[in-house]
């Protein structure tokens, strides 16, 4: 296809990057930690108080999207649109905008998925649900299971339909989520150690 991802259509988009699920590799691991090393390298003077490995590739043993999803969280008191005018610069790419949320790809190309695909969720710090998920279902593999199973079969309904299968997903992320926030309360919201990449 001739067009940039910018004039592509939904329907289009949708049919280039389908939803695909693979096998638990331990490779996403291996890819976070170097998007890790990479965004310290290029957010210097930003406060960035945690950068985190989210989504179903940081769960063991599930079956996820071969896309590593990261979060960032920021300083409140720092500039959210500045710190995402840092990662378009780096060759990622805007998918979402709002006040307090930027979210950003890299390895979408024209042609499909590149080798390494990165979800980047630009936040304020606080706005981590995903940590309480993420930590829930490894402590809990049979929850684990379960969102497994979930998802397997959103896949074959809704392959070319991201939002419904985002949609379809969404009770179960809400209901696990709330009670891991129960059993781990404040486990984020006190930053130890910030990461103030200067």
């Amino acid at each position: 296809m001739d067009k940039e991802l910018s004039e592509m259509t939904l329907a289009e988009l949708w049919e280039l990057f389908p939803i695909f699920l693979v096998e638990y590799n331990e490779k996403w691991n291996i890819y976070y930690k170097e998007l890790e090393a990479f965004l310290q390298k290029i957010l210097k003077g930003i406060s960035v108080d945690r950068i985190s490995h989210i989504g179903s590739t940081a769960i063991k043993g599930i079956w996820a999207k071969d896309i590593v999803d990261v979060l960032i969280e920021i300083s409140n008191d720092d500039d959210i649109e500045g710190a995402a005018q840092v990662l378009e610069q780096n060759s990622f790419l805007r998918m979402f905008s709002e006040e307090k949320r930027i979210s950003l790809n890299r390895g979408y190309t024209k042609t499909g998925f590149a080798d390494k695909v990165f979800h980047v969720h630009l936040r304020y710090s606080g706005d981590n649900d995903e940590l309480f998920f993420r930590d829930y279902l490894n402590e809990h593999p049979q929850i684990a299971k379960e969102y497994e199973t979930l998802k397997l079969a959103l896949w074959k309904k809704y392959e070319h339909n991201r939002d419904a299968y985002t949609e379809g997903k969404t009770d179960f992320i809400s209901k696990w989520t709330a009670e891991a926030r129960k059993i781990y309360g404040d486990r984020y919201s006190v930053i130890k150690k910030k990461q103030k990449y200067l």
